[in-house]
């Protein structure tokens, strides 16, 4: 948000007249808080990336003989979409191996990103939320968005698949997103039923201790963390939060007994 209520206190601190443009962004967000600003990427994102790419596809599945001279390769990096539908095996399938190979880049990308350089340039506008919540997942620097992102698309391009199955990956990747961000722990979560799942539990740790934070890198599973070591700092925080569980129930028992005793010798 803006600190000038007014366009003219705006103009008295640049000492000069706002331009149309600048005048154009004054009106519009004087009143927005910043957060709300910051969430605008998203539907950029959603929209450019949804939008921007419409005419080539149509150009690929309805390309003209006159166009066919400055097609470089005859199909999408072999992503497919005729029949037959792929089966639920081979589904499943893409769907390991996908996760796999995004596990292992996105775990890298992320150390990468929380470097000195990497974290104050671009990684830092993702951690201003220490406490994250399901919107969070986008809430990131451009370039962060696409660096963070790239690894989700080397899986589809090593191993092709049906468009069908392609949806439903970036389907379950953003939902995985969702959960990691979503600051719940919920007795259903997927983290408690499915080995090395982080979700939630796992990610919040790593918003948490923010800037500082050489723990828990992993974008879905959690086995690099464990393979690389970067899941001691985490370990030692739930170990710590289990001690001061079973202190303070410990506590409430003995009150409790106490104060039974107390009754029946009164």
């Amino acid at each position: 948000m803006l600190p000038y209520a007014t366009a003219g206190e705006a103009e008295a601190a640049l000492g000069r007249a706002m331009t149309w443009a600048e005048a154009a962004w004054f009106r519009y967000s004087v009143a927005t808080p910043d957060y709300y600003l910051y969430c605008h990427h998203i539907v950029i994102f959603l929209v450019v990336y949804t939008l921007a790419p419409l005419p080539l596809a149509v150009l690929q599945l309805r390309a003209p003989a006159i166009l066919l001279p400055y097609k470089l390769q005859p199909r999408m990096v072999g992503i497919r979409t005729g029949l037959p539908l792929p089966s639920a095996g081979e589904t499943a399938a893409q769907m390991a191996v996908y996760l796999l190979l995004e596990d292992y880049l996105g775990y890298w990308v992320h150390r990468l990103l929380h470097t000195k350089w990497g974290y104050e340039k671009i990684h830092h506008v993702h951690h201003e939320f220490t406490a994250p919540v399901g919107y969070v997942g986008l809430y990131a620097h451009w370039s962060d968005v696409l660096i963070i992102g790239f690894p989700a698309f080397v899986g589809p391009a090593v191993v092709p698949c049906h468009m069908t199955t392609l949806w439903l990956w970036f389907v379950i990747r953003q939902l995985a997103l969702i959960d990691a961000h979503d600051g719940f722990d919920f007795p259903l979560n997927p983290a408690n039923f499915i080995p090395f799942y982080g979700g939630a539990p796992h990610h919040d740790y790593h918003h948490r201790v923010g800037r500082k934070s050489q723990s828990n890198f992993a974008s879905v599973f959690t086995f690099c963390d464990y393979i690389y070591g970067t899941h001691k700092g985490y370990m030692f925080h739930k170990a710590s939060l289990a001690k001061l569980k079973e202190m303070a129930q410990n506590s409430t028992e003995k009150r409790e007994t106490m104060n039974f005793i107390g009754g029946k010798q009164a």
